[in-house]
């Protein structure tokens, strides 16, 4: 007769969220430095090298709004100025359109509140005939790249001028003039499809790098990994992205980790990997560049961790009061990217408080009028719409539109 097996007082490990609703929020100060991490070459530096960087935090501004280090960028006060005027933009536009949502103007929404800096220093420090496979964090990739408001609203209004014919729910943007390439709904296929292009492009011998990110909470699908060992082994010209931003949609980072960073999961695919603070637009500007310098000299793939918080709710439809205190945001050591950025301006004499002020009233004033111009063209409720028979244009071609102009470049059309 079988013996029975003593149950063990042991039980499943549930990771769990740091703070939970209802809970003080508590952040111990970081304890990385500007000046901590030194900038190796880029065309010679190998996974090893960067053992430092995955498990610590490239960061440029000090917490005297200071600029130092190796990692400086040496951004003048005009580029430095242009980065600010992106970000205040983003975030007015975003506070916009959540209140349309709010309003019944157009059905869905997703903010990139307190991850303004991640697309717009990172595309700043790119080339225009980079490749960017976004999620749907990154549309201030778009105002780099010099879309207009009134056709990205177009497109989440689905009118008759969305661009993407209504195919797509609104925020799913496409941009084939600045080579931004469809927001995908499913988390995670971005990472291979961006991997696929970089090998194109390497086959070509074309000038040519991809950006992609990813969510932390979708380094737990498959394509995640592919796109690191497809990138190590073929040695393609891509930038991967994590955006750490602590959450998915409800459930913490911890649930998409074994350990503290996820810069140094790429180290076993001999993947350089860095962790950089995504708060801070002179180091993510400083590690894109660098990124970018290391993929166009054949060097390969860079893969980076961007820390930073998501401030706002993970969608219009989402409530974090449920899952998160309601002030945890504010206890970020991280801080506001707007804020540090602006505040560095003043430190060093070339911002001030009425300056903020006016260009946040311009901004403003150009999201409204953005709007009113695209509700000319029909709106959620009233249209007009798309017209029926576009279901069947566009939907299969000899070959894709990036591709068709990859290959005219090649023989010179």
């Amino acid at each position: 007769m079988a013996r029975k097996k003593k149950k063990s007082d042991k039980t499943l490990n549930v990771p769990t969220a740091p703070f939970r609703a209802g809970d003080e929020a508590t952040f111990e100060s970081w304890p990385w430095k500007p000046g901590d991490l030194g900038r190796p070459d880029p065309k010679k530096c190998s996974a090893d090298d960067t053992i430092k960087h995955a498990h610590g935090l490239v960061r440029v501004l000090g917490d005297d709004n200071k600029a130092s280090g190796d990692w400086n960028p040496e951004l003048n006060a005009d580029e430095l100025r242009q980065g600010l005027e992106h970000m205040v933009r983003l975030r007015i536009f975003d506070d916009r359109m959540m209140k349309m949502q709010r309003t019944g103007k157009l059905s869905f929404y997703m903010r990139s509140f307190g991850e303004e800096c991640v697309a717009i220093a990172q595309t700043m420090a790119l080339e225009t005939q980079d490749w960017i496979f976004p999620t749907y964090r990154q549309p201030g990739a778009q105002f780099v790249r010099g879309r207009d408001m009134v056709s990205m609203i177009c497109h989440c209004l689905s009118n008759a001028e969305d661009n993407v014919k209504g195919r797509q729910m609104p925020v799913h943007y496409t941009y084939k003039e600045g080579r931004f390439i469809s927001v995908s709904s499913p988390v995670g296929t971005q990472f291979s499809q961006a991997v696929g292009v970089a090998m194109a492009s390497q086959y070509k011998g074309l000038d040519e790098v991809t950006i992609t990110w990813i969510g932390d909470g979708a380094t737990a699908e498959g394509d995640y990994h592919y796109a690191l060992n497809f990138a190590s082994v073929y040695n393609a010209p891509v930038i991967l992205n994590v955006v750490n931003n602590q959450w998915a949609i409800s459930t913490h980072a911890n649930f998409a980790r074994g350990g503290n960073e996820f810069a140094s999961r790429g180290l076993p695919y001999g993947l350089v990997s860095i962790r950089v603070d995504g708060n801070d637009f002179l180091a993510l500007y400083a590690v894109t560049q660098w990124a970018r310098e290391r993929a166009a000299s054949g060097a390969g793939a860079t893969h980076i961790e961007v820390l930073t918080y998501r401030a706002g709710a993970h969608s219009s439809s989402d409530d974090p009061s449920r899952y998160r205190p309601g002030d945890e945001y504010a206890q970020w050591p991280g801080g506001d990217p707007i804020d540090r950025l602006r505040d560095h301006l003043i430190a060093i004499g070339e911002w001030s408080g009425g300056q903020q002020t006016e260009l946040e009233k311009r901004i403003d004033a150009e999201v409204m009028d953005a709007y009113k111009e695209a509700v000319k063209f029909g709106d959620l409720a009233n249209g007009p719409h798309q017209e029926v028979e576009t279901i069947f244009t566009e939907v299969y071609e000899e070959m894709p539109w990036h591709l068709k102009e990859q290959r005219d470049e090649a023989v010179g059309e």
